[in-house]
């Protein structure tokens, strides 16, 4: 089976890293009861976190690797499409150089820490102006979409079937593309 090339952001690796851990998360409480018991109770899910390790290997591998902590500066959250997980919108937690940095030759290791929804579903409204309506209804018309935590306009564009230029195009208010936040109100069509 032939896998694609792990992606985040504006990176894409040259090849997949070598070792993929999922961990799952839940937060559980303890409590004490008398003569030495306890019970447990589940708080919720927190996050999942993917790490990984690879290696960077020819003659440019350190500089891939800059490449990569330079994505990992960024401090916004991206898309995280994963060979064999699932697309998710992720923060980039954690990057280690595993050795003395060599030209030819980069071991890392990675940490992404999935974003996760709370919950919310999509509101997708369609605004027409009226009759008789100003200038100002008519610059609202159009399908709008009201921002949830963990959205992303790639992952609009993909939901509602729109091209993700077209989503830019349509909302000059919105100067990084990668960075949209709750409440926000987003015009699709």
């Amino acid at each position: 089976m032939i896998l694609s090339p792990m992606r985040f952001k504006n990176f894409v690796w040259p090849h997949n890293p070598r070792t993929y851990t999922i961990i799952y998360e839940r937060n559980i409480a303890v409590h004490k009861i008398p003569f030495g018991r306890h019970y447990l109770q589940s708080l919720g899910q927190t996050r999942r976190v993917l790490k990984g390790e690879g290696e960077f290997v020819g003659d440019e591998a350190y500089n891939t690797f800059k490449a990569l902590a330079n994505v990992f500066y960024e401090e916004t959250p991206g898309v995280l499409v994963h060979p064999v997980w699932m697309t998710t919108t992720a923060w980039f937690a954690g990057l280690e150089l595993r050795q003395e940095p060599r030209r030819d030759y980069a071991a890392y290791s990675f940490e992404f820490w999935e974003v996760m929804s709370d919950g919310n579903t999509t509101e997708l409204t369609t605004v027409t102006a009226g009759s008789g309506g100003t200038s100002g209804a008519a610059a609202q018309q159009g399908e709008w979409y009201t921002v949830v935590r963990g959205d992303t306009l790639w992952g609009l564009s993909r939901r509602c079937g729109v091209p993700l230029s077209q989503i830019i195009a349509l909302n000059p208010n919105i100067r990084n593309p990668n960075l949209i936040f709750v409440g926000q109100k987003v015009r699709i069509r």
